[in-house]
């Protein structure tokens, strides 16, 4: 209503169409309008909108909250200088224009509030028949901002039906820019990676990262595993790992892992798991018999180490066991039901006495399969 009293266009741009063409609820919906940031400022103050400051000014976007929800509002604008990078741009009131400036033609559409859908670069027919295009000549594209090689890669992983439907051009683009790569930050690249590994065909496109050159410009090791990496991600599809226990399968060894970490600035947390699973994956493994988690259980009873739980689970992912998964989750810790205060009462004294006869009995307790209670433990020590 404010930006039609005003006679402003206002309409929904980008990747929410895309999601609502395609059946999707948009997570969250950025407009676009020929409203300048000024005028936009002007109108929502006279209204009484609340305007949130988040630095987006300059690029054109103003942020509006309204029944606790926050709009993202930007301007029509044209990139006038790009690096590779960052963009300088100037607004416009030419809808075509900013079309022209984004990266894939499935996300170049504007949706007009009345249901009129804007689609200057065949972008719904792009999207129904799943393919993924960039707007107008891919390699001007991919120079405007490198990051778009791994956005391609992302929404094909998304959207394409089949690995291997890619226009030639489009690939010959990517190989002749991917060292554009190197000048692009880590935390940004991590962002678009973390997707493209959860996503489809990622086997598919991991390969082609290799062939196309783009691996060892993201942090990815020169010679990576790809055929581990081919059998993991086939075993892992369905299990909801982490991002990085999909790529660990790429490492050969941790030197890959802190490689990865001092390009992309992983977390902590990341990097842990990724030291985890080079280490264990091969020697921690079902055991033979009627107990086939026992190894994790006992793995995990004697770590000393925090959030051992969630590792192991991703272990088990990584080795594709999904029933030893399922029952790994629903398996609680037991907890050692002696302590040094029974051992007192036993007329154990000495704190090193004491010291010996839990870890003793804690030995017992792990070889009857967590078991034994408390009593049994008791009359085990006079044995001992």
């Amino acid at each position: 209503e404010l930006f039609e009293k005003k006679n402003y266009e206002l309409r929904i741009a980008g990747g929410a169409v895309r999601d609502l063409l395609s059946g999707v609820t948009p997570q969250d919906i950025d407009f676009a309008t020929t409203a300048t940031p000024a005028e936009m400022k002007e109108m929502f103050t006279a209204a009484g909108v609340r305007l949130i400051n988040n630095k987006g000014e300059k690029h054109g976007t103003i942020t509006a909250r309204l029944h606790e929800q926050n709009f993202e509002i930007t301007t029509l604008r044209i990139d006038v200088v790009t690096d590779g990078r960052h963009a300088e741009v100037e607004f416009t009131t030419d809808w075509h224009k900013d079309a022209e400036r984004r990266d894939l033609t499935v996300n170049s559409m504007f949706l007009g509030l009345d249901g009129t859908l804007y689609d200057f670069f065949n972008g719904y027919e792009d999207l129904k028949n799943k393919k993924i295009r960039f707007v107008g000549k891919a390699a001007e594209r991919i120079q405007e901002d490198y990051l778009r090689m791994l956005r391609y890669f992302r929404f094909y992983g998304r959207i394409a039906e089949e690995p291997g439907d890619h226009e030639p051009n489009t690939l010959q683009a990517i190989k002749e820019n991917a060292k554009g790569l190197a000048g692009i930050s880590g935390e940004r690249i991590w962002v678009e990676l973390k997707k493209i590994l959860l996503g489809n065909h990622v086997n598919h496109l991991v390969q082609l990262m290799y062939e196309l050159d783009i691996a060892q410009y993201i942090g990815l090791p020169l010679n990576g595993n790809l055929e581990e990496f081919a059998r993991v991600t086939k075993n892992i599809q369905d299990l909801s790992p982490k991002p990085m226990t999909v790529l660990t399968s790429l490492f050969r060894g941790k030197d890959d892992v802190t490689n990865l970490d001092l390009r992309l600035k992983i977390s902590k947390e990341e990097k842990n798991l990724g030291l985890f699973l080079v280490k264990h994956r091969q020697e921690l493994t079902k055991a033979p018999g009627p107990e086939p988690l026992r190894p994790y259980q006992d793995f995990l009873m004697d770590s000393r180490e925090a959030n051992t739980n969630s590792k192991i689970l991703e272990l088990l992912k990584y080795q594709g066991e999904e029933q030893l998964l399922k029952e790994m989750q629903e398996w609680t810790v037991p907890s050692f039901p002696v302590s040094g205060h029974d051992l007192r009462k036993m007329g154990v004294s000495s704190g090193k006495e004491i010291g010996t006869a839990l870890q003793q009995l804690r030995d017992e307790w792990k070889k009857s399969g967590y078991h034994m209670d408390k009593e049994e433990l008791l009359s085990c020590l006079k044995k001992l």
